[in-house]
């Protein structure tokens, strides 16, 4: 490596670094003033910084397989769907990562639930996709064989709401292909979500989520100038 380049490299590494600090700071200030639009707001600028520091040239990985689960677990009864037509880039050079997952794609044993879950609570037609735009807390070199344990800050938009989420996961790459395994949970009411009275008991207030992608590396940007 050229020593401006390394030198712009180690910059970009050390005001993420701070950017990302200041963010978590920020979350964890107790305010009851602060509105999720405050968040929004800090958190894009946070990003905006972040992906405009110089980085060097790698791989731009591309999903070409995927898993995104939901569980709603109640005393009286227990609802999983599983959906495969999730898609997702993940660019270490930027430290990001994103993903949309079509929400119809949502596949139940329980053709009626599904229907419902489609029509009464997520309004597909009119919320057809979810989305996760983030900043990794890492840096990753996907080039080797190797296990990371990251973070990834960003806003997850679901039901038409956006919400400001901090997840972690396991990232692990070998030959040419990198996979990512994630565990969250998402608040109905972070959503807007509701769920009717006759089956209000039935349903879950906090879904758990699980994450899988499968990547494999495509040609890198170039450097920025």
């Amino acid at each position: 490596m050229h020593g401006p380049r390394n030198g712009m490299s180690i910059a970009g590494t050390v005001f993420r670094r701070q950017a990302r600090s200041l963010f978590f700071r920020f979350l964890a200030t107790p305010n009851p003033m602060r509105s999720l639009r405050t968040v929004h707001v800090v958190l894009l600028s946070v990003l905006s910084a972040m992906a405009a520091m110089p980085a060097l040239a790698q791989s731009v990985f591309v999903a070409d397989s995927s898993a995104i689960q939901f569980f709603s677990r109640t005393p009286i009864e227990n609802i999983e769907a599983i959906n495969h037509k999730a898609t997702s880039t993940l660019s270490p050079a930027e430290y990001s990562i994103q993903f949309q997952v079509p929400i119809a794609g949502f596949q139940f044993e329980n053709g009626l639930m599904q229907k419902h879950f489609n029509s009464m609570y997520m309004e597909t037609e009119k919320y057809p996709f979810a989305t996760f735009r983030g900043q990794l807390t890492d840096s990753l070199d996907l080039s080797k064989d190797t296990v990371y344990l990251t973070k990834a800050m960003g806003i997850l938009k679901i039901h038409g709401m956006d919400h400001a989420q901090v997840f972690e996961g396991r990232v692990e790459s070998k030959g040419g292909r990198a996979k990512l395994t994630c565990d969250f949970k998402v608040k109905l009411e972070d959503h807007a979500i509701k769920v009717p009275g006759a089956t209000f008991l039935n349903i879950a207030q906090e879904i758990e989520v699980k994450v899988y992608f499968e990547y494999i590396g495509t040609e890198p940007h170039p450097h920025r100038k």
